[in-house]
């Protein structure tokens, strides 16, 4: 399936796997590659630029098929060498980088420099046409239905993406809710071209997390997600557990009043522990109301192959008929 999104990142399927904090390693770059969509290494998963270069070196190791790098951009009280990892980036001969978090515009000038195609994620059309402003090549569009940070504003996919079909001139990716070829169809009719998954591939063989975390999936439904930190206007949506409730205890406590300082225990440093140790009370971790369509931890390849079989499986049968009656 040709689109917008295969050409620019020369790539065979539209599904890209989003950056995911303790998941986005080599192994699971590689696997969503070798399979024919673009794998992501999460760059602040590597604790320093040099760590960030040896990831990509091994990625390369892993694959000869494109993939590319996520930067998040966020005020933090230790900021990231971001000129550091962009300089692994460049230096790694990575083309493609998704940027999310505060606007990579200052990034922009040397990124295309080198050839490098930059698609940002957004929760918003004002955001996603801000992207487009500052010279984004690709955007992509996350519902509220997301894993992680779904924004402000509450807006589902089925809404957002024909919204983002009306304005935007440039290519976009339908991020949030995304598992099946159903999806894909769906989303392509909406006006994007191509999909982008994260809690999908963390139920893969692949994915480099604890059986713990891939269980807690195939457990879950799409009743079992939490919204957190909305009265911080951070709002993250997380897999509920006893911390989350916890954390939301303390939300409806102290009300306005309430500091990260007070939920630290609950949100800081707890991904290693979930994503490495199988610890599942640990902490937050963000996760996406799809788990409920989640029902087995397939390799990475047979993932795609049965989401764009079924892609096609649809648009030439059942909406054919559509068409011809």
């Amino acid at each position: 399936m040709k689109t917008k999104i295969t050409e620019l990142f020369g790539i065979e399927h539209p599904i890209i796997q989003g950056g995911m904090h303790y998941v986005g390693f080599a192994e699971m770059a590689a696997a969503v590659s070798n399979a024919g969509g673009l794998g992501i290494i999460t760059g602040l998963t590597q604790r320093t630029p040099e760590d960030l270069a040896k990831e990509i070196a091994r990625c390369r190791d892993m694959t000869d098929k494109p993939f590319g790098v996520n930067l998040t951009f966020l005020p933090m009280v230790n900021t990231p060498d971001y000129p550091g990892y962009i300089k692994a980036i460049i230096e790694g001969g990575v083309k493609a980088v998704e940027t999310a978090g505060n606007n990579p515009a200052k990034w922009l000038p040397v990124l295309k420099e080198h050839g490098i195609k930059v698609i940002h994620k957004c929760t918003s059309v004002r955001h996603s046409l801000k992207a487009e402003s500052i010279g984004c090549d690709a955007v992509s569009v996350d519902g509220f239905e997301c894993g992680g940070h779904p924004g402000e504003d509450d807006v589902p996919n089925f809404i957002l993406l024909p919204r983002a079909a009306e304005e935007l001139k440039i290519p976009f990716v339908a991020s949030g809710g995304v598992a099946n070829g159903k999806q894909l169809v769906a989303a392509l009719a909406m006006g994007a071209d191509g999909v982008n998954m994260g809690t999908r591939f963390i139920a893969t063989k692949e994915a480099p997390v604890h059986e713990n975390v891939k269980q807690a999936i195939l457990n879950a439904t799409e009743l079992d997600t939490r919204l957190v930190m909305r009265p911080l206007r951070n709002t993250e949506r997380v897999l509920n557990n006893a911390a989350v409730e916890r954390l939301l205890a303390k939300e409806k406590a102290l009300g306005a009043n309430i500091k990260f300082e007070d939920i630290i225990e609950e949100v800081a440093g707890v991904y290693p522990k979930i994503m490495t140790e199988g610890t599942m009370e640990a902490g937050a971790w963000s996760c996406g109301m799809v788990v409920g369509l989640i029902h087995d931890i397939p390799t990475c390849k047979d993932l795609i192959d049965g989401i764009m079989a079924e892609a096609h499986a649809i648009i030439t049968g059942r909406l054919a008929q559509f068409a011809a009656s």
